[in-house]
């Protein structure tokens, strides 16, 4: 298995619950505290994803709107984080958990991987926010993003953050024309498809679709410059074999490992 200094063996140690180890069919939404709590209980890494509340916390949910996976609609961005606290996830007991509570329910058990939510504009709030409550939490915590100037910026400013010991890695695939990419400039999506980034962002470790593999990118990433690669999302046994394969460890979700 791959490690560096700056992406320990924790890394990729132990298969990565995405979104925690939710099954909605069993009350466990994509992202909760429940789902959370499933994945502590097995041992499992969790990964989540935050997005910035419209007082400038990180709260801990996937989508920019709140329509699919509650009974509200609109942008995340346009509620405050005490609001989004009282919202209910998909007919749940659970709310919307804010990164500082989520981090307070994990409480350093297992790995926890931090996705920065981008909508490539240029707004590095999200990062910087991120960046306080990680520098502020014990246990092994990485973060990641789509966004290599997310990245960069948060390598560029490692010291300064206090993100010394805290892996920083890019989650990417191989297309960037279709579905929500089409929104991207033509000259961005050639860039991410490419791996244009890499002189700035530096990553210390690959998040790489599963859908994608083998690639280059990721094959060069691992055996030459020696980062961990990580395969998402693995749904299937096939995708379980091809991640066993060609990546260190698998983001999974739908099954127990």
């Amino acid at each position: 298995m791959t490690s560096s200094p700056l992406a320990p063996a924790w890394l990729t140690a132990r298969p990565i619950a995405h979104r925690g180890q939710h099954d909605r069919a069993q009350g466990r939404i994509e992202n909760s505290p429940a789902a959370a709590a499933a994945a502590v209980a097995h041992g499992f890494a969790i990964e989540c994803d935050v997005q910035l509340s419209a007082d400038g916390e990180a709260v801990v949910f996937h989508d920019f709107t709140l329509d699919r996976l509650t009974g509200e609609s609109g942008p995340v961005s346009g509620r405050s984080a005490a609001d989004l606290s009282r919202i209910g996830l998909a007919g749940s007991p659970d709310r919307i958990p804010s990164l500082p509570d989520f981090l307070a329910l994990i409480a350093g058990r297992v790995p926890l991987v931090v996705e920065i939510k981008s909508a490539f504009d240029g707004d590095l709030r999200l990062a910087r926010r991120t960046a306080e409550i990680v520098a502020a939490a014990d246990g092994p915590i990485a973060i990641k993003s789509f966004d290599p100037d997310v990245i960069a910026f948060l390598r560029q400013n490692r010291t300064a953050l206090d993100l010394a010991g805290v892996p920083l890695g890019i989650v990417a695939e191989a297309v960037y024309t279709d579905g929500e990419w089409t929104k991207l400039q033509p000259a961005k999506q050639t860039e991410l498809a490419n791996f244009l980034h890499w002189d700035r962002s530096r990553p210390d470790f690959l998040s790489w679709s599963v859908r994608n593999l083998p690639h280059p990118t990721p094959y060069l990433c691992r055996a030459g410059l020696g980062l961990p690669v990580m395969s998402w999302t693995v749904r299937t046994p096939e995708q379980r074999a091809v991640a066993a394969r060609w990546a260190d460890q698998m983001v999974f979700e739908g099954f127990l490992p």
